[in-house]
């Protein structure tokens, strides 16, 4: 049976997000004009350089100025703005599947709602969004478009999976960072249950084929604070087995683990130049998304 089927993209997520917009950091290939810096020069936008006039050049691009210092005519040339091709990489392994006593919704159903929201806000500035759903292995994919229909099918594939598995990251992303032939922007949305040797190693071969790197780091409350007082039974979800335990004797060796973990993901993912945002599940999606938006835009400096 699929793990749940509500919209993963409520009214009040889109409402809370329907006025921002994700831009790319980098220079991106695309052939539609949009909200990012294109390698490619035309006549448009920021001005990149200089080149000399040859026939065919249009006389209002000669630049006078140019011309009256060195008797010479010279054409004035502009970055181009250009679509996005993203990808969104969505954990759905089993440790996804958790839920806390008091959390609203599991982590796979709050990352399928980061996914559809980017994926929303991406089709509708005509940039193309595509889907890969991985555990141990590549699960289901929607290919890269900007139809108005995507964000439909995107949905249907994260709502028919059946999330029953460990995920192993390291041979996937090495594969998807040779597949996915045009360089843009790469989404992983996950709780990040596996080696971080992996999963960094992964980011550097994404990155070195010129892609930008969003990790949006989903865990659940339990799972960031440890709360539980009383004596009680840990069943493994990927790792099976079960240990009882009198949890105050554990809370700080594993906080002590957690912080450890997400201070070298978070550093190394900032050496590479990715962005790292740890989400917590008792906050709404919304804000969530909103928050890290908008922090964004101003970093990039979207006009």
């Amino acid at each position: 049976m699929p793990f749940f089927t509500r919209d993963p993209l409520p009214a009040e997520v889109r409402d809370r997000i329907a006025r921002l917009d994700i831009s790319s950091t980098s220079l991106v290939e695309g052939l539609v004009s949009g909200l990012h810096r294109s390698p490619y020069h035309g006549f448009s936008v920021e001005f990149a350089q200089h080149r000399e006039y040859t026939w065919g050049d249009e006389l209002k691009h000669v630049d006078w100025k140019v011309f009256g210092r060195t008797d010479r005519y010279y054409v004035k040339q502009y970055e181009e703005e250009t679509n996005l091709h993203a990808n969104v990489l969505l954990d759905m392994s089993e440790s996804m599947t958790y839920k806390g006593a008091t959390a609203q919704l599991a982590k796979y159903e709050y990352a399928c709602t980061i996914a559809a929201a980017l994926a929303f806000l991406l089709i509708r500035q005509q940039d193309a969004c595509g889907l890969h759903l991985f555990d141990d292995d590549l699960r289901g994919r929607v290919p890269a478009s900007a139809h108005p229909f995507q964000l439909r099918d995107m949905a249907a594939e994260m709502a028919k999976v059946e999330v029953k598995r460990e995920s192993r990251v390291g041979p996937i992303f090495h594969r998807l960072a040779e597949e996915i032939r045009r360089r843009g922007l790469v989404i992983i949305v996950s709780d990040l249950f596996f080696s971080p040797e992996d999963l960094l190693s992964g980011i550097q071969h994404l990155r070195h084929k010129r892609h930008e790197v969003i990790v949006f780091h989903v865990m659940d409350h339990e799972e960031i604070v440890f709360p539980f007082d009383d004596i009680t039974l840990f069943r493994g979800m990927e790792h099976k087995g079960e240990l009882l335990a009198e949890p105050r004797s554990l809370r700080k060796g594993y906080l002590e683990a957690f912080e450890r973990f997400k201070a070298k993901v978070s550093r190394e993912l900032s050496d590479s130049r990715c962005d790292y945002v740890l989400v917590d599940t008792s906050e709404p999606p919304a804000v969530c998304l909103s928050r890290y938006l908008v922090a964004r835009r101003r970093r990039v400096g979207v006009r």
